[in-house]
């Protein structure tokens, strides 16, 4: 008879997730995993796979939890410039926090230390940012349609710019203490939505 798990699985995968975000992955170690999760090295391999499966599994939680409500402010009916300035006004305040600071954005972060040489880990990045750009696309194409936007202007390329700073404004946050330096820049990029 299989012997029933004497942890919960889902608050250990949190567990696992806020460290490798508060460390990083090659600073997190398995001793560091079984500390923080309060379970033995046999019981995270048995249930999670390898330090590696795990933390890609933590990628995969990370990117359910934050990314629904991201579509669902860019969705809501009404113009859609307003919704595009305040979730890039909500990135750049979010570096620029002291708590946001200190870890920064998980996806972004793998980006940083893994993606050039793990391609799971670069897939997972890939995919978040493509959902961030699909949903801004949306809204900017819709601003377009609306008037909103001018005519001349290109909801894809757009899109592309505003995901590339939203995630330029989380490096630059997380290594500078002036948090005018993220402030100024994501207004001065709004500017192109005039």
């Amino acid at each position: 008879m299989a012997r029933t798990k004497e942890f919960d699985p889902d608050a250990a995968l949190q567990a696992a997730l806020e460290l490798f975000w508060e460390r990083g992955y090659e600073a997190t170690s398995m001793a560091d995993l079984t500390d923080r999760l309060g379970i033995g090295r046999a019981s995270i391999y048995a249930t999670f796979g390898n330090k590696h499966e795990l933390y890609l599994k933590a990628m995969d939680r990370y990117a359910e939890s934050r990314e629904p409500g991201l579509v669902e402010e860019l969705s809501r009916p009404g113009p859609a410039l307003p919704a595009v300035r305040a979730l890039v006004r909500r990135f750049a305040a979010e570096a620029a926090s002291d708590e946001q600071r200190l870890t920064g954005c998980f996806f972004t972060n793998t980006a940083a230390e893994l993606a050039a040489h793990d391609r799971a880990a670069a897939r997972r990045v890939e995919l978040g940012w493509e959902h961030v750009e699909t949903a801004l696309h949306a809204a900017l194409a819709r601003a377009r349609a609306g008037g909103e936007l001018a005519a001349d202007r290109d909801p894809r390329a757009l899109a592309r710019m505003l995901l590339v700073l939203m995630q330029g404004l989380r490096v630059v946050g997380k290594a500078s203490g002036d948090p005018a330096r993220v402030r100024d820049a994501a207004e001065q990029a709004l500017t192109l939505l005039d």
